[in-house]
């Protein structure tokens, strides 16, 4: 099973890095796949990409649900 996370982005490197929180960690992912991500976009993470932008209020509701799990 393949989970992927909403992450925030926090910092642009070298237009294809980005670190991003990921509930208050922070790690450095590719944004090579995406077109036009600025800082607190909010993206979907996994292995290491962030495979495309969601909309804030998905992302908020998605990791409520998340920290509800735990």
């Amino acid at each position: 099973m393949c989970l992927a996370i909403p992450a925030r982005i926090v910092e642009i490197h070298d237009g294809d890095q980005a670190v991003v929180d990921l509930g208050g960690v922070r790690k450095e992912v590719s944004i090579a796949l995406l077109d036009d991500v600025r800082v607190d976009d909010y993206v979907i993470v996994h292995v290491g990409y962030a495979l495309n932008k969601i909309d804030p209020q998905e992302a908020e509701k998605t990791l409520q649900l998340f920290a509800q799990i735990k």
